[in-house]
């Protein structure tokens, strides 16, 4: 009897367990299936080589390959028309639709992120054997008394591309992998070489790079980046902006392919599907107080492990300067993925709205005496970890008629 009773017993243990595994199962597949496991990722296509193939229009085949650039936001902020005269040619215009004004009021960000736009289309130009000559603003300057209308209506740049035997890049396979990352980097210095190498970029650059691996420099550029974190967590507009551009499935990031989604943490493979699934079903764990927290603990994490910090300016601000920064941003970045380093742009403490204004004058002071602008602040190291690709727009998306 006493065996009998054991028996059923043991049966109707496995019986609840294999109930509540199953139960388990059947919510995690609905996880998954809700952050879009079965979707195929089309916000990635862009990523791969053979991408440009698809188009036969030499201009078009540097586009594909340009908008793997960085940007702010991510939102890729670029139009572009063909010439129809000069098969050669073509111009890059800012989308004045996909400016960010809470944390990017002055568009600052936006015009480095032209840059980025342009240094990326000068590498994909050279391993075809070609060069790619930039005219900045061959139309004139933006009025900045209506600024959406001139960005809408005034080129940033007219590209030439010629045919070059001698145009070479050793930093084409650069553009394929992830432009940044916020992981705690090595407890490795820069080499005298490699920081040499990146300096020297800056060379025949209209603005310049310095730099810093002292203690006392990188204790300090940690503390303005906590510090832009924390206030730009607590700003109310820029949260808003942020939100607005958060994707949180596979299927929204198939249809926004900018902004924001959970690979912007380092999030990858089975993980990624599930955080989208369990952020779609219980939005409040990814809400403002939740995506403060975790965004002051990421940036906390990674100056504790920067051996290293660069500081991009500019004697002045105009937009050509803005626009020569981002140019040098994007050289610095893929030349330093050519050298097995990684970058992040702490770009919280350079933003012009007034709850910045105390750091953003203070970083100024300390590290541009001159009256100098700086352009961009990022952190340079050896990576610990690989960060995953972001979303990039179809390249056909990115042809308009002014």
């Amino acid at each position: 009897m006493t065996t009998k009773r054991a028996h059923r017993g043991r049966r109707v243990t496995l019986i609840v367990v294999g109930s509540v595994v199953g139960v388990a199962a059947l919510g995690l597949g609905a996880i998954l299936t809700v952050g879009g496991i079965f979707v195929p990722a089309h916000y990635l296509d862009p990523w791969s080589a053979s991408y440009a193939d698809e188009f036969t229009d030499l201009r078009m085949k540097v586009v594909s390959q340009a908008e793997l650039a960085p940007s702010g936001h991510n939102m890729q902020p670029w139009t572009i028309t063909l010439d129809p005269a000069e098969a050669d040619v073509l111009y890059l215009y800012t989308d004045a639709s996909r400016l960010t004004p809470a944390v990017d009021p002055l568009a600052r960000q936006t015009m480095v992120s032209q840059g980025t736009f342009l240094q990326y289309l000068r590498v994909s130009a050279a391993h075809l054997g070609y060069r790619a000559d930039f005219e900045l603003f061959p139309e004139g300057d933006y009025d900045e008394t209506d600024l959406a209308t001139a960005m809408n209506s005034l080129p940033v740049a007219k590209i030439t591309l010629t045919p070059d035997a001698t145009a070479s890049t050793p930093d084409y396979a650069s553009l394929f992998l992830s432009d940044t990352n916020r992981s705690p980097y090595a407890d490795t210095p820069l080499s005298a070489d490699q920081q040499s190498i990146l300096t020297g970029l800056a060379a025949e650059s209209g603005a310049a790079l310095q730099i810093f691996t002292d203690q006392r420099d990188r204790t300090r550029f940690g503390q303005l980046g906590a510090e832009g974190t924390l206030i730009e967590t607590q700003y109310a507009a820029a949260t808003a902006e942020s939100d607005a551009v958060f994707s949180s499935t596979e299927q929204a990031k198939n249809d926004a392919r900018s902004g924001f989604a959970v690979e912007g943490q380092g999030t990858s493979g089975f993980m990624k599907y599930f955080l989208q699934g369990l952020i779609t079903v219980v939005p409040s764990l990814n809400d403002d107080a939740a995506g403060a927290k975790n965004a002051i603990a990421l940036t906390d994490a990674a100056v504790a492990a920067t051996p290293a910090y660069g500081v991009i300016s500019t004697t002045g601000n105009s937009r050509a300067e803005q626009v020569e920064a981002g140019i040098l941003y994007a050289d610095i970045s893929l030349r330093a993925r050519s050298l097995g380093l990684v970058m992040q742009p702490l770009s919280q403490v350079l933003q012009e709205y007034p709850s910045m204004a105390a750091p953003y004058a203070a970083i100024h002071e300390e590290y541009a005496p001159g009256g100098q602008t700086i352009q961009m602040l990022v952190r340079i190291g050896t990576p610990t970890t690989e960060y995953p690709t972001s979303m990039r727009r179809d390249a056909n998306t990115l042809v308009h008629t002014p």
